[in-house]
């Protein structure tokens, strides 16, 4: 198989995942690595033999075939925009951006762009079953969801001011998650919120818990829950309610071990964080870029899907400040 070049650009935590995934892809390469940090750069070039090198000379390479945008959130679309410029078949961790208006002032420059945006629960086995399940009519017609997104523990506080909040930052994971399964554009929004995890991130000026409805034309219905701490590990579960029954994703623990005694069960812990709970998602996520860098596939996340799931994210921080559902 022919191995497409690949520059990525950011070897931070996403880019901890997402360049290992697609060096070790067998039709794929990774050819530069782009950090501001050369201490990172250096680090994840050498272990996949790949070089260090600037955004311009990594771009400017016509060998270069895909680029991976895992830099931090600020620099998410002014990264992604110069690959798209440059020719290159692009995939961008969510979100493209925090302001939605630069978003939506960049849909031209996307226009018949090969673009893949990340949202990796779309390619989670268990999420894609439940998914196949409602299309199929397997529980009738679909009513209701229920999403959990609970984190095991919360953030330190200096990443509270660069992210964007919890509704940009975490909650818009479960907004593309509703939509998919929907198969409806929410039309009402409502979100409620506290700080009840840090009072840090209260004085930070946002919050860490919440519960978000969403409300479809037809009058579908799917509730949101999230917390910064669950205190048991990342809890991340789905329940699909229909007109003949229902479905349901369940957590996933990294083994089926039970200890069976007189004091009662037990088991190994659901997975402790995001990296373990959907590796395999992630793993998925790069052989769908190998695929469209290939030209065996088209993006099936793309730009539009990421300015509705922003949309729907600002309507919950709107909706939180009025105190009232709103429209998106």
């Amino acid at each position: 198989m022919e191995r497409i070049q690949l520059a990525l650009i950011g070897a931070g935590r996403m880019g901890q995942v997402h360049g290992p995934n697609a060096a070790r892809h067998p039709g794929l390469q990774l050819r530069y690595v782009v950090d501001p940090r050369p201490e990172a750069a250096r680090a994840m070039a050498e272990r996949f033999g790949a070089q260090v090198a600037g955004l311009e000379q990594a771009l400017a390479d016509p060998a270069v075939g895909g680029v991976l945008v895992c830099s931090s959130t600020d620099q998410h679309l002014g990264h992604a925009l110069a690959a798209v410029a440059a020719g290159k078949t692009v995939f961008c961790e969510k979100p493209i951006d925090l302001d939605l208006a630069k978003v939506r002032a960049a849909e031209s420059r996307f226009t018949g762009a090969r673009f893949l945006l990340g949202f990796n629960r779309r390619f989670d086995p268990h999420f894609q079953a439940l998914k196949a399940k409602l299309d199929s009519g397997a529980i009738g017609q679909l009513e209701s969801l229920h999403l959990v997104n609970h984190d095991p523990a919360a953030p330190p506080p200096g990443f509270v001011p660069t992210s964007g909040g919890l509704f940009k930052d975490f909650t818009i994971h479960d907004l593309d998650l509703a939509r998919w399964l929907l198969g409806e554009e929410p039309v009402s929004v409502y979100s409620t919120a506290s700080c009840l995890v840090d009072p840090e991130i209260g004085r930070q000026g946002d919050v860490d818990t919440a519960r978000t409805v969403l409300r479809t034309a037809s009058g579908r219905l799917c509730v949101i829950s999230n917390t910064r701490r669950s205190g048991y590990g990342y809890d991340q579960r789905i329940e699909a309610f229909g007109s003949a029954g229902m479905a349901t994703a369940g957590n996933v623990a990294p083994d089926t071990l039970q200890v069976l005694t007189e004091a009662g069960v037990t088991g190994t812990p659901i997975h402790p964080g995001f990296a373990t709970r959907y590796a395999h998602a992630y793993r998925a996520q790069i052989e769908h870029f190998a695929d469209v860098l290939h030209g065996r596939a088209q993006p099936r996340v793309g730009y539009a899907d990421g300015v509705a799931a922003l949309v729907l994210a600002e309507a919950c921080d709107r909706s939180l400040r009025s105190g009232a559902a709103v429209e998106p």
